[in-house]
């Protein structure tokens, strides 16, 4: 199976926090499946960063990407295919980086790692 991570998921699993269910830290640490990071992830944490929204247990200049890929990760690029999928996208939530994702787990046939309630309304395919 492969997996793209919603970013609590992502940050979630590189805490070990309690918070992450273990259906889902099964299948990210499973050898079976390949776990995605998109850049859209990325851009989230710098913007949330940066309005001091977050913290991360590393810098993120070293999580993002070298940490990341030295764990095993993928790194989901955006693509154009990406693009249309989320033009094509209901407007059942307003966030711009859950509709992202969204669209990248429908183009690519993903399943996506999160427990974020606005998700299930698009029919993607959801681990938690």
């Amino acid at each position: 199976m492969r997996l793209l991570l919603d970013t609590h998921a992502l940050i979630w699993f590189l805490e070990d926090d309690a918070r992450l269910s273990t259906p889902a830290r099964n299948a990210i640490e499973s050898r079976e499946n390949e776990s995605r990071v998109s850049l859209t992830t990325g851009w989230e944490m710098v913007i949330k960063l940066r309005l001091g929204k977050l913290t991360l247990p590393i810098a993120f200049e070293e999580l993002f990407p070298a940490r990341l890929l030295s764990l095993g990760f993928v790194i989901q690029q955006i693509e154009a295919k990406h693009l249309h999928e989320l033009f094509r996208l209901p407007l059942h939530h307003r966030d711009p980086f859950d509709r992202l994702l969204i669209a990248q787990t429908k183009a690519e046939g993903l399943t996506v790692v999160t427990n974020d309630p606005q998700f299930p309304p698009y029919g993607v395919p959801i681990i938690w």
